[in-house]
């Protein structure tokens, strides 16, 4: 019987964070490693402690920002970065697992934390309807190895 690779260990994680998500318009997962072992995790939706989405607004979600986006939320990827380094955690060479690729805003703070790795399991570009993935792109361009996870 062979075993899963920590790489589909740490995404089927970031799968099962994704439904912790109380987002009405998408659930996203995010773990973060160093050295094979788990440093933080998070789940899109807003801040710990102000509200819940799918109680407050179930059917349509939390008010929206003019790009559409959700005004209240922070991103999968957002709180797993925020809350490794709120306890001091040394996040320079590690690897983030995320069910979807990350946006541009998140890619430059993924840069940013010194991440050097980033799997991901679906497309924001395919997710939002446009044309390229900017974030992989902008990390690709500036070092950071961001690919899509084939499952093993």
């Amino acid at each position: 019987m062979s075993k899963l690779s920590f790489d589909q260990i740490f995404m089927n994680l970031a799968t099962d964070l994704a439904d912790r998500s109380h987002c009405v318009k998408a659930h996203v997962g995010a773990v973060l490693t160093k050295d094979t072992r788990i440093i933080s995790i998070g789940y899109n939706g807003p801040p710990a402690h102000t509200h819940n989405c799918d109680m407050e607004w179930p059917e349509t979600g939390c008010p929206r920002d003019s790009k559409g986006s959700c005004s209240l939320a922070l991103h999968a990827e957002e709180n797993a970065i925020l809350y490794a380094v709120k306890n001091g955690a040394n996040l320079e060479g590690a690897t983030l697992y995320t069910t979807l690729s990350p946006c541009l805003p998140c890619s430059r703070l993924i840069f940013s934390a010194g991440i050097k790795r980033v799997y991901f399991d679906k497309s924001y570009a395919a997710y939002k309807g446009i044309a390229s993935d900017e974030g992989v792109d902008f990390l690709n361009k500036f070092g950071v190895l961001a690919t899509k996870l084939e499952k093993d």
